[in-house]
């Protein structure tokens, strides 16, 4: 089992920047990829990005559009989102997730295992 607490959302105006956290725990040692999504009222979650854990690779969703850095930390524990440029389209809640095997598509939410609370992102225009 691998624990996932995601922190550094808030309110934020166009334009502005956050950096999102995921502290991961337990299992950590097993995780092939941690991957962020994003999910507002009545829609279904979304692709923002995902990182392979070991080999550094990186996938960003098409309106990333160069906005966003996903990153870990060298003890791999601590997963990064980086929005920068932010618009109100951009707000929503933010959750990281994990899963512990290659072969499956780091796109789809059903892909990821151990999922985050979430933290909640607001753009003001």
């Amino acid at each position: 089992q691998v624990q996932l607490v995601e922190s550094g959302g808030g309110l934020v105006q166009t334009g502005g920047s956050l950096r999102l956290s995921c502290a991961a725990s337990g299992r950590t040692g097993g995780i092939y990829a941690m991957g962020w999504f994003r999910q507002t009222p009545g829609k279904e979650r979304e692709f923002v990005a995902a990182m392979k854990w070991k080999e550094g690779h990186k996938y960003y969703g098409d309106f990333v559009q160069g906005r966003f850095t996903i990153s870990r930390d060298d003890a791999g524990n601590t997963g990064y989102l980086e929005m920068n440029n932010l618009r109100p389209e951009d707000a929503a809640t933010y959750y990281c997730a994990t899963n512990r095997f290659l072969g499956l598509s780091l796109y789809q939410v059903r892909s990821y295992e151990f999922w985050g609370q979430g933290t909640q992102v607001t753009v003001s225009s």
